[in-house]
């Protein structure tokens, strides 16, 4: 156990002016208050608190900081009241005390409720001050160190507690060094296998690369030198969780890691930073898509560096981070290397000499903005429900153009973005500006993005969106305006089917017969018989029966196949679809048509309205990079009553009578042509473009089918759009 004057000269060795009487007073409070209280390995209690400061005082905090890490358990565990902190030590000490005091072990398996309020506590005495979670992050990798000792059940559950929460939020913190202890540790007592297997292969790769890290180390060393450099390089191997977790990420096996190496290469001044990256490119051949510059554009948590990969010395794949020590400092201890020197609001501020006020980081000014977004849910229940430990994973921090912080997980997009907002937002929305410039819904957004939501009011939004989201509330948003808008469209069918029916005897729709006709067939409103009718669930034929017009007989498909084509002379839209608003106008693509019995989509054309494609058509692929412009589409073959254009390829022997072959042929399969034209004339062949009306994908099959069987026909295909 430390000593207790080794305690205040860690402190003093830091910070000389420190106040050795106020340590050495809650050293020994401390101590006495716990007595003769023991931990599960039999140590006296007291070790714990004095190891917590010893780890503090390895991120040189201040004195208060330490103090409050040796009183941190004495109010919860002992006699001891936050009033006699206050009296003895005074009213800074005394408020650490108590908002480490106020926080709870968050239980995972505890109650929704109850958990929710936990989180929401930690996060409150994290924004006040964020010493507070220095101290209780260091507590958390004191109790991991001892974790052995902890009975196997309660030994998991805290290891998952701080793999969901602690480990992400040190992280967050921009605490480095400490993340990856916590991952290490929590990572063994979860799944001790694969950590045997990973430590088994890096064991091996040590035994095959032999002294591979230092001629590396050397070689860098040099190679800068030469160029006028002084660096100080170190090269070491991945973490065995950090290696997992890609594995996991990328699904690649232990056997296909080829980045297991990385170097760290520390330089004196930002401007050598970048020289020394140029030596490193100029040097060896750098990996495509592995450079990124967070000196230019640091990371939320203010971590700075220059990050490449080359195919280096020994023809190796490694990794260089390129920084300056303060840089470093700033990304191994995070918000904890601004809690002395207080350089927190310019991580170069160290290296100028400028001193700013404390609690003011880009990592803190995160966690107060973050604090204030989630003190509006309404109850527990909604907070826990859109945090739900989500809020420590991977994240994206986003703002509104009016400076709002929305957080969403990494790798979601506008759309969750505009629902994370408010859900009426969400389902308005049909186009965005990220950082000023018009980008995709479908964009995967990045820290610190700005996005700017385009709405309209008559957007709907679409179903396949919900396969494309990233958050539940946007998934649970878009399906029930889903289910609203698909029951509306098909009541909107319904009672045009109803109507076309009743045109045949005279009559008009009249909603209180309507009604009284539902009734009488077991369905409470006009609503759900018409959405019933448009689904197919309940017939038209029993509709009209139920309305007193009895022998009701459909008309034979083929007189009202020639009576209506696709496009109308009244323009009004006879093209029967599912899955979009019935207002947009639509139209068929004309370079290969579509029938019913084809799987369609939809391609939103601004002014224009939708086009429907089938889905092989080869022009969808212009769109690829708009996929915010793709709408998921479905015949509605039930109330298919026109003539629907599909375009083929026609190749004719040069014969005479080989073109009346073809249009006897057609005419008698009961189709239309809709357009003919010869592309291309050869002395034995003949080229035809021709565009056919039929009613569906069987009638056009057999329409294909008796062609081809024509002896002046040789070939008959489906035109792609190709052309």
């Amino acid at each position: 156990m430390m000593r207790q004057y080794e305690l205040v000269e860690r402190v003093t060795s830091y910070d000389p002016d420190a106040n050795e009487a106020m340590l050495n007073k809650a050293y020994v409070y401390a101590m006495k208050a716990h007595g003769h209280q023991v931990r599960a390995s039999g140590d006296p209690y007291f070790t714990h608190p004095l190891e917590v400061a010893a780890i503090l005082t390895e991120m040189k905090l201040d004195d208060a900081t330490i103090a409050a890490a040796l009183l941190h358990d004495v109010v919860e565990d002992t006699e001891a009241t936050l009033a006699e902190i206050e009296q003895l030590f005074g009213g800074e000490i005394s408020e650490l005390v108590e908002g480490l005091t106020k926080i709870k072990r968050l239980d995972l398996i505890s109650k929704e409720a109850a958990q929710a309020e936990n989180l929401r506590k930690l996060l409150l005495a994290m924004s006040r001050d964020a010493r507070v979670l220095l101290v209780k992050l260091a507590d958390r990798l004191h109790n991991m160190r001892t974790l052995h000792h902890v009975k196997s059940d309660k030994r998991a559950r805290i290891a998952k507690e701080t793999m969901d929460i602690y480990a992400p939020l040190a992280g967050r913190m921009g605490m480095h060094t400490m993340r990856e202890e916590l991952d290490d540790i929590a990572f063994k007592a979860l799944y001790p296998e694969a950590r045997d297997g990973i430590m088994k292969r890096l064991e091996s790769l040590r035994a095959e690369s032999g002294d591979i890290l230092t001629n590396i180390e050397e070689t860098l060393t040099e190679k800068l030198a030469d160029n006028g450099i002084h660096a100080h390089v170190s090269g070491r191997e991945k973490k065995a969780y950090s290696i997992w977790r890609k594995m996991q990420r990328k699904h690649l096996s232990l056997g296909q890691l080829s980045d297991i190496f990385g170097f760290r290469i520390i330089v004196a001044s930002e401007v050598e930073c970048y020289k020394a990256l140029g030596v490193a490119h100029t040097a060896w051949r750098v990996v495509p898509g592995r450079f990124k510059d967070y000196i230019s554009n640091p990371k939320q948590n203010d971590y700075r560096s220059i990050h490449t990969t080359v195919i280096g010395p020994h023809r190796k794949r490694v990794e260089l981070q390129i920084r300056t020590q303060a840089m470093d400092d700033i990304a191994e201890r995070g918000v904890a290397a601004h809690s002395f020197y207080k350089d927190v609001a310019d991580p170069m501020a160290a290296e100028r000499g400028v001193s700013l006020p404390h609690g003011d980081s880009n990592s803190f000014r995160w966690l107060r903005s973050l604090v204030e977004t989630l003190a509006e849910g309404d109850n527990p229940g909604e907070f826990l429900e859109s945090t739900r430990l989500e809020l420590f994973a991977d994240q994206v921090f986003c703002f509104t153009p009016k400076g709002a912080l929305i957080a969403l997980p990494k790798g979601a997009n506008a759309i969750d973005f505009a629902y994370a907002v408010h859900t009426d937002i969400g389902n308005s929305c049909v186009g965005c500006r990220i950082n000023g410039r018009h980008a995709p819904l479908m964009t995967e957004l990045a820290n610190g993005d700005e996005v700017d939501v385009i709405r309209s009011q008559a957007q709907t939004p679409p179903a396949a969106w919900e396969k494309v989201v990233h958050t539940g509330k946007a998934r649970a948003a878009i399906r029930r305006a889903t289910r609203i808008a698909v029951r509306a469209q098909y009541a909107g069918l319904g009672r045009e089917i109803v109507e076309r029916h009743l045109a045949r005897f005279d009559a008009s729709y009249n909603k209180k017969q309507f009604v009284e006709a539902m009734r009488k067939l077991g369905i409470a409103s006009a609503e759900d018989g018409l959405a019933a009718v448009g689904r197919g669930e309940l017939a038209a034929r029993d509709v009209m029966n139920a309305l007193g017009f009895e022998g009701e007989r459909e008309t034979p498909k083929r007189d009202v196949r020639k009576s209506r084509t696709v496009q109308q002379e009244s323009g009004e839209q006879s093209i029967p679809v599912r899955g979009v608003n019935q207002n947009l106008p639509l139209t068929i693509d004309a370079s290969t048509g579509a029938v019913p019995g084809e799987r369609i989509v939809g391609i939103l054309k601004p002014g224009e309205g939708i086009t429907v494609y089938p889905i092989f058509s080869a022009a969808l692929q212009q769109f690829d990079d708009e996929p915010d412009l793709w709408i998921d589409l479905a015949w509605d073959e039930d109330s298919a009553t026109s003539l629907y254009p599909a375009r083929l390829r026609v190749v004719l022997h040069n014969e005479v009578g080989a073109l009346g072959q073809l249009t006897q042929t057609v005419a008698e399969g009961g189709a239309n042509i809709e357009n003919l034209q010869m592309t291309e004339r050869a002395r034995d062949f003949y080229n035809i473009d021709l565009t056919v009306e039929v009613e569906d994908v069987r009638h056009l099959n057999q329409i294909m089918n008796e062609l081809t069987r024509k002896p002046l026909i040789s070939t008959v295909v489906r035109a792609t759009g190709s052309d």
